[in-house]
Order: structure tokens, then sequence, then C-alpha cells
């Protein structure tokens, strides 16, 4: 049979860059004003976008660098070489102090900001994460722990970010009133589903049409445990984000420069290339990782049966409630699932991966993107004696694909634009 595996890859590659900060940034940079450029960043692409910034304002339209200045917060080992934006790596999923000082050092040169300067934020998703400025009598580990709580409930990212603008100095519009002296212009690349700008990082430049009550409302949704603190702080009035009319949006501009749904047009241009009659499910798919791979594995399992030779792609974030103590992510968790509803098929391979080249994991920037599956992973299977099925309800996607050597290892890829899963149906 045909190793599908190099395919598969590409048709990943190819979402990735469609997204790459090189390949989308420079055309949507605005002129150069009046008075300074302050560049704030936030997110996995984020020291990449700080580059790509100073490339075109440096060299292209010669600035002088001392009109140039600002912070670029990405995740541990997605720093790239800059000149004059200062690279801070901080953590994620979960924030460490790296990241609560480089939100406070954001906050103080956004209110530095004057009238004829222009503050230039950049955001890419996992800058919630990274811009960590906890509201007032709410402690740092408490946000820590309020954060583990919601990334273990299984809580879909939107409602995440409800609760984390509620809980911070940085988001939820915060950051635009810091700096509401100064134009803002803000150019995001989208890893939430339906591209909403309150979401992306939490919307620190925009407004937020959710409230505090709504915060309140998932915590009791997923009956999380919370410090005493939080619960104060989600009942105090003076806690509520920025809303439409605020003056802190006088003179601020949002702009997305990348977004999912022109990922997975670049990974479907490949599988059509290639011959297959392409299924698009979308670039805004949400859920549990096993529930949508049940669905996806029948839809591969119908059109093998109808001999047909078919690309199924789908973008989006899926969620995992974890239930075991074992390592994974969404990606792995999913093309685990599939392992174990196809392991007695052949003709159909599979890629599940992160397109920030993470997909859970301990925040190293080793961490599988994903995995892949193929009939090679069902061979191992059985040779190993591995059960799927064990492994899942462990949630240890990670041990079970290190065993069968399916692992997606990308490494940082400076980009964020949620998930690609590509499934290939070769007929019967």
């Amino acid at each position: 049979m045909t190793d599908r595996r190099p395919l598969l890859r590409s048709i990943f590659d190819a979402a990735v860059a469609a997204a790459h900060p090189d390949v989308v940034l420079a055309q949507h940079l605005p002129p150069i004003p009046a008075g300074k450029i302050i560049c704030l960043a936030a997110g996995k692409g984020a020291a990449a976008m700080a580059a790509a910034a100073e490339r075109y304002y440096l060299d292209t339209l010669k600035l002088d660098p001392a009109r140039l200045t600002g912070i670029a917060t990405t995740r541990h080992g997605h720093g790239v070489p800059t000149r004059r934006i200062k690279v801070i790596e901080a953590g994620h999923p979960v924030p460490d102090e790296a990241g609560m000082k480089a939100a406070e050092d954001t906050l103080r040169l956004a209110a530095l900001a004057e009238a004829d300067d222009l503050m230039l934020v950049l955001l890419t998703g996992g800058g919630s994460a990274n811009w960590t400025a906890p509201v007032e009598g709410v402690s740092f580990a408490q946000k820590q722990q309020v954060t583990r709580a919601l990334l273990r409930s299984g809580a879909p990212i939107g409602e995440m970010n409800i609760v984390r603008k509620h809980l911070s100095r940085i988001k939820g519009g915060r950051l635009a009133r810091a700096g509401q002296k100064a134009e803002i212009v803000t150019l995001a690349t989208s890893d939430v589903p339906h591209d909403d700008p309150s979401a992306i990082a939490s919307g620190p430049t925009v407004p937020d049409p959710t409230t505090l009550a709504d915060a309140r409302a998932i915590i009791a949704k997923y009956g999380l445990q919370i410090d005493d603190a939080i619960r104060r702080a989600l009942d105090d009035p003076g806690n509520e984000s920025c809303k439409p009319g605020d003056p802190a949006f006088a003179r601020v501009t949002f702009k997305l420069i990348a977004r999912p749904k022109a990922s997975l047009d670049a990974a479907a241009k490949l599988t059509k290339d290639a011959g297959y009659e392409t299924i698009d499910l979308g670039a805004d798919l949400e859920g549990e990782a096993r529930e949508v791979a049940a669905d996806h594995a029948r839809r591969a399992l119908k059109a093998r049966a109808e001999g047909r030779r078919v690309a199924i792609l789908s973008g989006g974030e899926l969620t995992v409630t974890v239930r075991g103590n074992g390592r994974g992510g969404p990606n792995q968790e999913y093309a685990l699932a599939l392992a174990d509803l196809l392991k007695d098929t052949t003709g159909i391979s599979a890629l599940a991966g992160d397109t920030d080249g993470a997909d859970g994991g301990a925040g190293s920037a080793s961490d599988p993107a994903g995995a892949m599956i193929d009939q090679a992973t069902f061979a191992k299977m059985t040779s190993q004696k591995l059960d799927p099925g064990a492994y899942l309800a462990n949630n240890d996607a990670t041990a079970f694909f290190t065993a069968t050597g399916d692992l997606l290892l990308t490494g940082p890829t400076l980009t964020n634009v949620n998930d690609i899963r590509v499934i290939l149906v070769d007929g019967s």
C-alpha cells in the first residue's frame, strides 16, 4: 500500500505556511506615525510577528530605530532574534511569573504612549496565557489554579477566555484603556472558532460583550473548585471588562490577518491536486475529541464502503474532558480514538495536529503537535498488544503514540490557526 504520510505532512505544512507571519503580516502593517511605534505582541507567534514588523519598518521603510520599541511575549521555545523589540518567553498553557512580569511591563509601556504614537498590537493564539495580570485581590497562584481547572474541565476556549478576561488587568479591552492616548492598531491571527476578536488572546484591545455574570455561570457549569478570592473577584463590579462605547476604543483599529479557513483552504488545494474528492467539514469544529473522531470515522468507513477516494478535512479546536492521569492533547486523543475505530480497516490514513506545533503537553517546545495513523499503526498495535481503549480511558495518547512511533513532531511553527485534521480514504 502507498505510504500516505508524506502527503499528510505536506497538507499540514501547507496549512501552517499559509498563516506564517513572514507571509501574512507586512501587507497589513500601518504607515509610520508622527511619533513612535510601540509594538506590543503576545502569543505563540508573537516573536516572529515582531521580527517581521522590524524588517518592514527598519529595513523596508528605513525607520529610525530609536522610534521603534516594544515587548513581544511568547511561549517558551518560540522566541526568535529581534533588534528593537524585547522578546520574553513565558508559560503556556498555564501562565508563569515571566508572563506576569511581561504583562506588567506591557501595561507600563502602553501607558507611556502619546497622541502622536502608534501602539501596534500583534496577537496570535496563546496570548491569554502569556499575558497574565491578575486583578487586585487575586494572587498569581490562584490565577494558575483556575487556569488548570478550566483546562481539565473540557470547557471550550471561548468559555475559558470569558473567565480569564474578568480576572485580568490587561484582557477584555484593558490594554486599549491603558494606551488610549495613542492610535491603536491590532493585527491578529485567529485561533478561535468563528474568529471572534474578543476571544483572540482574550481581546485586550477590543470591547468585550461578556460579563462577570457569564464568568460566574461558567464556573458553576463545570463545577470548578475555586478559591474565595476568585469568587470575590468575579462578584466585584470593578472587575467588569470594557464594553462597546468605552472611550478606550475611540482610536482603535482591529484587523484579522490570518484565519483558520485560509489555512484549511490551502490544505484542501493539496488534497484536490492529489486527486481526492475533498469533503471540507469547516474551520470551526468544536466538541469532545473522541466524539468528533467517532463521527469522522463513520464518514471515512462509509466512503470506503462506497469505493470512493476521499479526503475529509476539518479545523477548529476540540476539547478533552480529563478523567485519567496520562499525557496528550485533543489532536492526539482524536487520532487515538480514530485508531481504535479503524484498526480493522485498510486504505485509511489520518493526521491530526495543532498548527502551533504543540498539542497539549507540558508547555515544552518539544511537545508533539499531534499524531498520524495508518496501517503501520494498526500493525504495531497488534504486535505490541496495545489496547487503544485503555489508553483513551487514561487520557494517555502521548504514551500510546510514543510506543507506535506515530507522534507528529514539528517544533514551534510560530503561528496558530487552530487544528488541522485530515483523513485520506483510498477506496475499498
